[in-house]
């Protein structure tokens, strides 16, 4: 764990955090965790593979949330050993801390919930490392303070992740000078490509997005001196059963790490 944190400090290289938005299949999470794999061989990059065991933040009660909470964080795990990836996932409530903790390497505060007090105090004195995604509603200088609850908590292992901007009602912005001013607080910065695209509080009840800019973002944020990305992939978006409209298509990750990094080595 402390390995694995310390990986992530480095400032001259850049880390991954991606994966399918939820456990859906055993079948998926495979076909997924091979390919990154073979990509963390490749590009000798540090990848750490993300789903979401359970998916507690949905629009409308017929969302799909889960295929049980057992289950899903299990086979997550499973699957990470079997490729040797570390994995992250979310939790809401000082219970998931706990039990997400016995299973994941990173704990993931879900942006909506950055400023829950108990639930950042619980994830901290888990001991592992708490990615915090900074609110839709928050500026980067406010990010300190939800870091102050995790080391003031006695945990200092944090990332923080830059996930855009309400603006209006249907929409989010990406303002890329978040990335300089959040790291001013000293921890690395992370920036949720996918989640930035996404188009919230359709009427339909279903969130859209803008998969057509994933590549913009992650290039710009890069350049921007990003510490890492995160990018939601899937085989098949369209067929996703969480957040498909703004996935990236497994097949097109390579290329983009492969330009990513080729930015963050010309800076």
């Amino acid at each position: 764990m402390i390995d694995l944190f310390k990986h992530l400090q480095n400032p001259n290289s850049l880390f991954f955090l991606t994966g399918p938005c939820a456990v859906e299949s055993e079948e998926v999470l495979i076909e997924v965790a091979s390919e990154l794999a073979r990509l963390k061989e490749k590009f000798n990059v540090h990848i750490v593979f993300k789903a979401s065991y359970k998916k507690a933040n949905r629009s409308r009660l017929d969302s799909f949330t889960g295929i049980g909470n057992e289950k899903a964080i299990t086979l997550l795990a499973q699957v990470g050993a079997q490729f040797n990836l570390p994995i992250i996932t979310d939790i809401h409530s000082e219970q998931d801390a706990l039990f997400a903790a016995e299973y994941a390497d990173i704990l993931q505060i879900p942006a909506f919930l950055c400023r829950q007090t108990d639930l950042l105090v619980a994830a901290a004195k888990t001991g592992k490392i708490i990615n915090i995604k900074k609110g839709q509603f928050l500026s980067p200088e406010a990010m300190k303070f939800a870091i102050a609850k995790i080391v003031d908590s006695g945990n200092n292992q944090v990332l923080q992740t830059e996930r855009g901007t309400t603006f209006g009602y249907t929409d989010l912005v990406v303002d890329m000078r978040s990335i300089p001013i959040m790291q001013q607080h000293g921890y690395p910065v992370v920036m949720d490509v996918t989640h930035s695209l996404q188009q919230p509080n359709q009427a339909s009840g279903i969130t859209g997005g803008r998969p057509r800019m994933i590549e913009t973002i992650a290039k710009a944020a890069v350049a921007a001196g990003t510490n890492g990305l995160f990018i939601e992939t899937h085989p098949n978006p369209s067929e996703a059963l969480s957040d498909g409209a703004n996935m990236l298509p497994l097949v097109e990750l390579e290329q983009l790490m492969e330009k990513c990094i080729r930015i963050k080595k010309a800076l």
